[in-house]
């Protein structure tokens, strides 16, 4: 494992070019991003086209992409007064929540839910897709179930 503190870096680009080193240096197949909210470069996106997974608590395409992370997510879907929210596991390509999806669970929103309550409920649900994606995508890169 490695760990990359961003106040260990004179900027964002730096620690994207250790990172990019650290990956092929490793011979990494696979990158999976779950509570990872930073940008990737383009040269590790390209590099690792249909390789790079991430873990995102709504259903793509609503409620995601810039400033859509973490709390804020679930206060937006109350705050629309939504019924159902979810998790969604997506392909990472060079926008921001715009890669294909690989998988999307629903979660209904009840009347009572408060952001904490809801988002507990939408991270046990990614934390049962992210297992079954990771999965998908070995299979299709021709590994083991």
């Amino acid at each position: 494992s490695a760990v990359f503190e961003p106040k260990d870096y004179a900027s964002e680009e730096d620690r994207n070019v250790k990172i990019f080193q650290c990956l092929q240096e490793a011979d990494i197949q696979m990158v999976l991003l779950a509570g990872y909210m930073r940008i990737l470069s383009a040269d590790i996106v390209r590099s690792y086209r249909n390789r790079i997974i991430n873990i995102h608590p709504s259903l793509i395409p609503k409620y995601c992409g810039m400033g859509y992370y973490g709390k804020r997510v679930h206060e937006a879907v109350l705050t629309a007064g939504e019924k159902e929210t979810g998790a969604t596991v997506h392909f990472v390509d060079e926008g921001v929540d715009t890669g294909d999806i690989i998988l999307q669970r629903k979660v209904k929103v009840l009347d009572d839910d408060t952001a904490d309550v809801l988002a507990e409920r939408v991270l046990n649900v990614e934390h049962e897709i992210i297992v079954e994606a990771v999965a998908l995508v070995v299979q299709s890169l021709g590994g083991e179930k």
